[in-house]
């Protein structure tokens, strides 16, 4: 049972091939750049002995649809998959459901009209998202399309927490609100530290931090998000690679009326020119960390702002959460960089945070507790896998649906 899970975006393709009877994934890649001068299609496929190589193949990929056809030609080859019946499914990543979507949703003519009407909300998203699912469509139009919303986990989120505090019929006239982003990554953590913590999700009271480029924190209460870092936008909460993360909104009148800024080149400004970069022109922790060992001071401040934004977060969710179970380490950051997690712990005893630094030092792809014997509380690393979480919501939509036997159906009334 192979579930293929596409991440479109406007210019790339991110793809995973799972096989859902024991969750191991089969294949994996990227498409950069697509319709640019050269294209590069980064593909990882398992050898005789099972162990994933890397190709590359560079030229120009003219657009989506031909990219998905590279793909779908490249797990032929491997003999993955020989023809688009072989699939179960195909997920989609999709980054902005709106308060339409709280869950996995098959794929109709409605659901993608629902999701271009959600453009607005997310301009630079939505629009590659959808095309992804188009293409999809056409190469697989008998096989079951599900649309993953990196938004759904956080629609539980209360009115107290979502509503800004400015006139209400901005929300409901535009959907101005709080929405929350890496859904897909909170959930299948929360997911994780229940299983490591042996207590059912429904019981636990988590606070967990996906710390990548970008990087949001959620409150999550019995198992359910109650906040979250991140806002209508993925540019509110943390300082991010390139993001600048929560900042007084004066700042973009006053950009705008004494040097002349339009609100596009304050829009850029805020999402990539600012957070990390913004101090120290790198957004690359390893680098920056680099650049801190050898004095710069620039990249100094950097680390400290970045960790001490953070550990502002945790102490706003152990308020609202009143009883906390454990505190998550995810993300490219989050799982490798126990600096970062040293500084944003230290200090954290008020709220009975401790961790072990041998433990602390550990890098590991299982899920291991980093707290010391004195920490009332977990403290996790977890690595995420959002492409699994996509694949099993993708497999369990379709299966609580059956819409995959009446595909099958239509497909052996046909022959």
């Amino acid at each position: 049972m192979k579930v293929l899970v596409l991440n479109s975006g406007s210019s790339s393709i991110k793809y995973s091939l799972f096989e859902m009877n024991d969750l191991s994934v089969l294949a994996f890649g990227v498409i950069e750049q697509i319709a640019e001068a050269q294209s590069m299609h980064k593909c990882y496929l398992p050898d005789v002995a099972g162990v994933m190589q890397e190709s590359i193949d560079q030229r120009r990929i003219n657009d989506h649809q031909q990219g998905l056809e590279l793909i779908i030609n490249q797990l032929d080859t491997s003999g993955l998959v020989k023809s688009a019946s072989d699939l179960f499914a195909i997920g989609h990543r999709v980054v902005h459901g709106g308060e339409k979507f709280k869950q996995p949703t098959l794929i109709n003519e409605q659901v993608l009209s629902d999701i271009s009407d959600m453009i607005p909300l997310a301009p630079l998203h939505n629009p590659a998202n959808l095309k992804g699912i188009e293409v999809a469509r056409r190469f697989a139009e008998d096989i079951p399309q599900v649309a993953i919303f990196d938004t759904a986990f956080h629609q539980s989120i209360p009115a107290t927490a979502f509503h800004y505090a400015i006139p209400k019929h901005l929300y409901e006239q535009d959907g101005i609100r709080r929405y929350g982003f890496h859904g897909t990554s909170h959930f299948y953590v929360a997911k994780q530290a229940a299983q490591f913590i042996d207590k059912p999700l429904s019981t636990l009271n988590l606070i967990t931090l996906h710390l990548g480029n970008g990087g949001s924190v959620t409150a999550i209460k019995q198992g359910l998000s109650v906040d979250t870092s991140m806002g209508m936008t993925p540019l509110e909460g943390l300082m991010m690679g390139t993001r600048s993360g929560d900042i007084d909104p004066a700042i973009a009148f006053y950009l705008n009326q004494n040097r002349g800024m339009s609100s596009a080149k304050i829009d850029t400004m805020l999402n990539k020119e600012s957070g990390l970069k913004g101090i120290c022109g790198e957004n690359d922790m390893r680098a920056i960390h680099a650049m801190a060992d050898a004095g710069d001071e620039n990249a100094q401040l950097a680390i400290e702002m970045y960790c001490y934004r953070i550990k502002k977060y945790i102490g706003a969710y152990c308020a609202v959460l009143g009883q906390v179970d454990a505190l998550v380490f995810t993300g490219g950051v989050g799982e490798n960089d126990s600096q970062v997690r040293e500084k944003v712990c230290d200090g954290l005893g008020l709220f009975g945070i401790s961790i072990d630094q041998k433990k602390n030092a550990m890098n590991s792809k299982n899920t291991i507790a980093i707290n010391d014997k004195y920490s009332t509380l977990k403290v996790l690393l977890i690595a995420t896998n959002e492409e699994l979480e996509i694949a099993m919501q993708t497999k369990a939509c379709v299966s609580a649906n059956g819409e995959r036997n009446l595909k099958s159906k239509k497909v052996n009334e046909n022959e």
